[in-house]
């Protein structure tokens, strides 16, 4: 867990956020559909390489919405650790 915390804060200071991923997950589903309606468009023979790579793609979503959420979370604690930090500056002052 304390690896997944420390991936998601380096990406979150190089300034990835997570509202970005989840917009990046929802663009994959746009574009697995997208893929798939234009798959419907070829004939017999190019149709299944059409279809797997828009299930390909259709991978992507779930991946990417939980990147973002574990962004999501890694602020949360970069703040809570700010918060605490202007806290005990008061307190000794």
């Amino acid at each position: 867990m304390g690896g997944t915390v420390r991936i998601s804060r380096m990406l979150w200071r190089a300034g990835v956020r997570g509202v970005y991923m989840e917009a990046a997950s929802m663009a994959a589903v746009a574009v697995c559909i997208g893929f798939w309606l234009r798959a419907k468009g070829y004939d017999q023979d190019e149709r299944g390489n059409a279809e797997r790579r828009a299930l390909f793609v259709g991978l992507w979503p779930a991946v990417l919405w939980l990147i973002g959420q574990s962004i999501g979370e890694a602020e949360l604690i970069e703040r809570i650790e700010l918060i605490d930090q202007i806290e005990q500056r008061e307190r000794t002052v």
